[in-house]
């Protein structure tokens, strides 16, 4: 499903993830998570048509993140329902399967150039429903808070180790940060 941006520029495109039972956390938690429609990559300021950037947008508070995703008309995914996009009903160690992570399928601190790239540039990545940047590049807001008033933040980013690229691998980060670290994914229902 894909819709051209005022501008000209592609906005982003949107799969659908169908839902199930997903076997949360380390602990694999049984947790049901319902069909959604994802944004192929998190969301570019090319995609919002403010500039040509195709690289995460960054910068924004939770609230500020949470306003974008209703402006393309979604939301930000829950903790769990990133984890089921990310992992799946196997179980997968990272988006694109077990083998360890390179420079073609994530952006992460080993190897990586230090800084963000464009959200298309790491395909080897994509999980096998398509979805891209899941691991590394930038960590992606959710809508699940967490003691303190802080978000859990998922994906690990370009400054990150392999481990934070884990499915499993959380974060949190404290609401009001904008960081140049931190981008969004959105998610809608069908």
């Amino acid at each position: 499903m894909n819709t051209t941006a005022a501008g000209g520029r592609p906005a982003p495109e949107w799969i659908r993830i169908d839902g199930g039972i997903c076997a949360f956390g380390d602990t694999a938690r049984p947790i049901t998570v319902r069909t959604l429609w994802w944004t192929r990559t998190p969301v570019t300021p090319a995609q919002l048509d403010i500039d040509a950037d195709d690289r995460p947008m960054t910068g924004l508070t939770h609230a500020q993140a949470a306003d974008v995703a209703a402006h393309i008309g979604g939301r930000l995914p829950r903790s769990v329902e990133w984890e089921w996009a990310a992992a799946g009903a196997a179980r997968r160690r990272y988006p694109w399967g077990d083998q360890v992570p390179t420079p073609a399928h994530a952006n992460l601190r080993e190897d990586g150039p230090g800084t963000a790239t464009p959200v298309q540039a790491h395909a080897l990545g994509a999980t096998p429903d398509g979805l891209l940047d899941m691991a590394g590049n930038t960590w992606e807001w959710t809508a699940s808070p967490v003691m303190g008033g802080g978000y859990i933040i998922r994906g690990g980013s370009c400054a990150s180790p392999c481990l934070y690229a884990r499915c499993t691998f959380l974060n949190a980060a404290p609401a009001e940060l904008a960081s140049p670290g931190i981008g969004l994914r959105v998610v809608r229902t069908p």
